[in-house]
C-alpha cells in the first residue's frame, strides 16, 4: 500500500459515506454546507460537501472492507495491512510534518502534533450538486461612459430647475435735515497755575550685578532629560521582558488558548475536535 492508493480508497468512500476513519490517526469527515451568497450579496453560491479532518475516530472498517475486496484478501489482513501502513504514515506527518493526499488535499500537523487537512480548491466530492453554477444577481453593469452621461444630463436638469435670483430696489436716497446754528460759549478765563519748586536731584544708584544663571539652567534640563530617557527605556525593556515571559508561560500552560492565535477559527475548530 502507498499514499496514491490510500488516497483514491479515502475518495472512493466518502462520496457514499459521510466519515471514514483511518485506524490509529483519526477521520475525515464530509460535511455538507448549505447554499450561500457571496459578493456582498449579488451572487448565490451552491450547496458543496466540506472535507475536513477529525482526530476522533469512529468505528467503521469501510478502508479495510474496500482493500480486502479489491485484492481478494480476508479482512482481518487487510485491517493488519491498513493499520501498519497509517501508523508509518503517522511517524512520518509528525516529522515532515505535510503529507499529500494527490486528488484529496494535504494532512498537516502543528508543531503540538495536532492533525488538520486542507483540501484542495477543486476537490468535488458531491454527486448530487453536479452541474450547479454560481447565479449573479447582477442585470446589467453601466459603463464608465454612462455613468458620466447621467451625471451630465443629472447635472443640467439641476441647472434648469434654480430659480433665478430676484433683484430688489435700490432704496431712494433720504435727505438729511440742515443742522441748526448752536451758539459757542464764551471761554471762561483760566488762571495760570504757580510754579512747583522744582526738586534737586537724587544721586543714581549702581545697578546691582546679576550672577548668569542660564548656564545652570541649561545644565540643570539637560541632566533632567537625560535622566527621563533612561528611565523610559527601562520602563520599555522591562514592558518587553514581562511580555516575553508571558508568552512563553502561555505557550506552556494554555497552548489551546495560544492557538487562536496561531491559526484560523476553521483551523482551530478542526484541531479540537
Amino acid at each position: 500500500m502507498d499514499i496514491d492508493l490510500l488516497a483514491k480508497m479515502v475518495k472512493e468512500v466518502v462520496m457514499d459515506h459521510d466519515v471514514v476513519t483511518l485506524p490509529g490517526v483519526g477521520s475525515f469527515v464530509a460535511e455538507l454546507v448549505p447554499a450561500s451568497f457571496a459578493d456582498r450579496g449579488y451572487t448565490i453560491m451552491p450547496p458543496y460537501r466540506r472535507l475536513y479532518f477529525s482526530p476522533k475516530q469512529g468505528d467503521d472498517t469501510l478502508l479495510a472492507s474496500l482493500y480486502a475486496q479489491s485484492n481478494g484478501i480476508s479482512e482481518a489482513d487487510a485491517t493488519r495491512i491498513l493499520t501498519d501502513f497509517l501508523a508509518e504514515m503517522k511517524e512520518v506527518l509528525k516529522v515532515k510534518k505535510t503529507i499529500v493526499f494527490p486528488g484529496l488535499g494535504r494532512l498537516r500537523a502543528t508543531m503540538e502534533n495536532h492533525f488538520f487537512f486542507v483540501a484542495d480548491e477543486d476537490l468535488d466530492i458531491y454527486p448530487s450538486g453536479f452541474g450547479l453554477q454560481p447565479i449573479s444577481l447582477k442585470t446589467h453593469e453601466e459603463t464608465k461612459e454612462e455613468v458620466a452621461q447621467a451625471v451630465a444630463s443629472l447635472a443640467g436638469l439641476l441647472e434648469k430647475t434654480e430659480p433665478e435670483p430676484v433683484q430688489e430696489p435700490e432704496p431712494e436716497p433720504v435727505a438729511e435735515p440742515e443742522p441748526e446754528p448752536v451758539a459757542e460759549p464764551e471761554p471762561e478765563p483760566v488762571a495760570e497755575p504757580e510754579p512747583e519748586p522744582t526738586p534737586e536731584p537724587e544721586p543714581e544708584k549702581e545697578p546691582e550685578k546679576k550672577e548668569p544663571e542660564e548656564e545652570h539652567v541649561y545644565n540643570y534640563q539637560k541632566k533632567r532629560s537625560w535622566k527621563g530617557f533612561w528611565v523610559f527605556l527601562l520602563i520599555v525593556v522591562i514592558i518587553a521582558l514581562t511580555l516575553a515571559i508571558a508568552l512563553v508561560a502561555v505557550g506552556y500552560f494554555a497552548p489551546e488558548w495560544l492557538d487562536t492565535f496561531l491559526y484560523s477559527p476553521e483551523e482551530y475548530q478542526i484541531l479540537h475536535n
